[in-house]
């Protein structure tokens, strides 16, 4: 780990941070490490916290850092934007806000076309599940257990984990069908033998738990904080049909994997062929300034035309607007869905290496710069081991990597550089993982 000097004019410690986090934060703040790591600044692919020490981040602030910390070109850009105007709201139309929904609709699949802008992924998925419904005249909506969609009443619902939920803020009208988790497959079947049952239960929990009619269903291509849950490649299309079938349109919740985070494809749903009717996104789209967009085909969108009137204050908003027009050229120039591809081979092929060696990597998966190592006791049974990964977190943090971990059973390890990252840094990390692989076998 490299360390520099204090930063400069920061008269605060690690220690009265904390003290103010305690006395002046609700205490429900999700916090890192044994003790918590308060950052201070970053570039590129690296973060300094308040001591100086240097950090190679390999979480991105949870997949939002898409093209690095400190980029120059979204610092030019929007410190002349808000130079310029900083605010304004959606009662008048501004040309970033335009330019954005233009440029947004010409790399997303199908017909898609429509956008309204809000500030997180929480509140594009509000407003894909009020579309869903306005479109269908439909009211359940069906969502995938371990799947996680936000921070609200319905998206805490939409949330099939126990631990993410409240339960005084369930909300009805969602129903949950078994995720494509085929590494610990409740069927105890392998694919592609079990004719994706995983798939075919979706149209049961429809006929069982539903009128029979749905507005659509909620999923994310890899599932996020599930713990970078890979459905098999015949799955979404199958889970498409069922949903038309039932009156339901599909909604792509994109937040994770949007915007080239799976390689090859600017989106994740593309990996399996599928244009959705409503597509969700959020996090990279402005590498870190508040952003959320939900992008529907035109009928969608005009279906709410006279069902009450809409605004955003924060939607649209110049600045933010500017940052991920910003990011969606850098990303097309220098870390385009192919980059972004081989880049995540290299990774992956480091990660499976590391595997052969370590007797508590029970899988790797993902797709692209979206990778997930499940860490257990034991191969043949599978029992999780969360001690192992906090275990494993210190470690890393020990030698100046920065990993992010999820799933239901808290031991999944989730690695996601920006998509920027370098191949030098995808080999550093690699190394300082199988040094910490390696002391625990």
């Amino acid at each position: 780990m490299q360390k520099r000097s204090a930063i400069e004019g920061n008269t605060e410690t690690n220690s009265s941070v904390m003290s103010k986090q305690r006395q002046y934060l609700w205490p429900s703040h999700l916090l890192y490490y044994e003790e918590p790591l308060p950052l201070d600044h970053g570039l590129g692919s690296y973060v300094w916290d308040i001591s100086g020490n240097r950090y190679l981040d390999f979480f991105g602030g949870i997949l939002t850092t898409s093209v690095g910390h400190g980029h120059p070109e979204i610092v030019r850009k929007t410190s002349a934007q808000i130079a310029k105007l900083i605010h304004s709201s959606t009662l008048y139309p501004h040309v970033n806000h335009v330019r954005l929904a233009e440029k947004i609709a010409s790399i997303t699949p199908g017909r898609l076309q429509k956008s309204y802008f809000t500030n997180s992924g929480t509140e594009a998925n509000e407003l894909a599940l009020m579309a869903a419904r306005s479109y269908t005249g439909n009211f359940d909506i069906m969502a995938l257990r371990h799947g996680y969609s936000g921070n609200s009443a319905a998206t805490k619902t939409l949330t099939a984990h126990s631990a993410w939920r409240l339960e005084s803020n369930i909300v009805p009208g969602i129903k949950h069908a078994i995720n494509p988790y085929c590494y610990r497959c409740p069927y105890k079947m392998h694919y592609p033998s079990c004719d994706v049952a995983c798939a075919q239960d979706v149209e049961d929990a429809i006929k069982t738990t539903t009128c029979g009619k749905i507005a659509g269903m909620l999923v994310e291509p890899i599932q996020g904080v599930g713990g970078f849950i890979t459905p098999p490649p015949a799955y979404f299309g199958i889970v498409a049909e069922i949903v038309r079938n039932y009156g339901g349109v599909v909604i792509a919740d994109e937040v994770q994997t949007g915007f080239g985070r799976t390689g090859n494809t600017w989106f994740g749903i593309e990996q399996w062929g599928v244009e959705p009717e409503i597509m969700t996104m959020a996090k990279g789209m402005a590498n870190g300034f508040p952003m959320g967009n939900t992008i529907t085909i035109p009928e969608v969108a005009d279906s709410l035309i006279g069902q009450g009137n809409f605004i955003c204050t924060f939607g649209g908003n110049p600045v933010s607007t500017m940052a991920a027009l910003a990011t969606l050229e850098i990303l097309e120039k220098d870390a385009p869905p192919s980059a972004i591809a081989a880049k995540g081979a290299r990774l992956r092929a480091g990660l499976e290496k590391i595997a052969e060696t370590s007797a508590i990597i029970g899988e790797v998966r993902g797709m692209g710069l979206m990778q997930g190592l499940e860490i257990v006791t034991d191969r043949k049974t599978k029992e999780p081991a969360p001690e192992t990964v906090r275990q494993i977190f210190e470690k890393t943090r020990e030698k100046g990597l920065l990993i992010g971990k999820g799933g239901m059973y808290n031991n999944v390890i989730r690695i996601t550089p920006p998509l920027t990252t370098t191949e030098e840094e995808v080999d550093t990390a690699v190394a300082l993982l199988q040094e910490v692989f390696s002391a625990f076998n």
